[in-house]
């Protein structure tokens, strides 16, 4: 498995109540996995246990096989790329252009690879017009955009996306379903965390409900 979550719990410091409870749960590298449930019932900070940002208060969380303990943020972030749901949490270039080639520069890619690539994400998002921007100035659904599209352009083997369609009209969630499904076509495993039902339903092979954060329902 590519990511093992065994009896996890976790709550915040000094607070009583459990976010998480006891949770198991498995993911392939491969497929499109969707995680819903109601407000405050544990999704995104289930993710961020995934990603090693938080610590489990108990259980473990492992990655491919390893505690992610054992991980670094950094090398946990060359395997699964996150978008966060609120995507000025990760935008801290001083361009729209060097905010997508930054990953790829980090990655030690060419230049003409970092072109390319650079130069079809702006594109594919309609950010071209934008490539010269602080990321910062953006409209909400431009800097969701942009950090969809920095996080896609390095290709990284997983993919954990928080509310990935909030502030993308109708158009867009087809261009962002499409290129998905692209990405999970090559052999890659995608978690998205999603109210957008409509979304999901055309989306995700398996669906994981969770409430209270417990899993209520898993259909994979």
């Amino acid at each position: 498995m590519f990511l093992e979550l065994k009896e996890v719990s976790f709550k915040y410091p000094k607070r009583e109540k459990m976010i998480i409870s006891g949770l198991n749960l498995s993911f392939a590298g491969t497929g499109i996995t969707a995680i819903v449930g109601p407000n405050g019932s544990g999704k995104t900070t289930l993710t961020k246990l995934m990603m090693g940002i938080l610590k489990a208060t108990a259980g473990l969380v492992c990655l491919e096989g390893r505690a992610i303990a054992e991980y670094s943020l950094a090398a946990v972030g060359r395997k699964i790329g996150y978008v966060f749901q609120n995507p000025e949490l990760q935008l801290f270039c001083p361009t729209v252009s060097e905010e997508i080639s930054f990953g790829l520069l980090n990655q030690g890619a060419d230049q003409e690879t970092v072109r390319e690539k650079t130069d079809f994400y702006l594109k594919y998002f309609e950010l071209d017009n934008y490539r010269q921007a602080f990321p910062l100035h953006l409209s909400q659904g431009e800097k969701q955009r942009l950090a969809i599209a920095a996080v896609l352009a390095g290709e990284p083997e997983f993919l954990i996306m928080d509310e990935p369609t909030v502030g993308l009209d109708a158009y867009r969630k087809h261009l962002l379903r499409v290129n998905l499904e692209k990405v999970a076509a090559l052999g890659r495993g995608i978690i998205l965390v999603s109210h957008d039902a409509i979304f999901v339903q055309r989306i995700a092979k398996r669906l994981v409900v969770i409430d209270q954060g417990r899993v209520e329902a898993d259909n994979g």
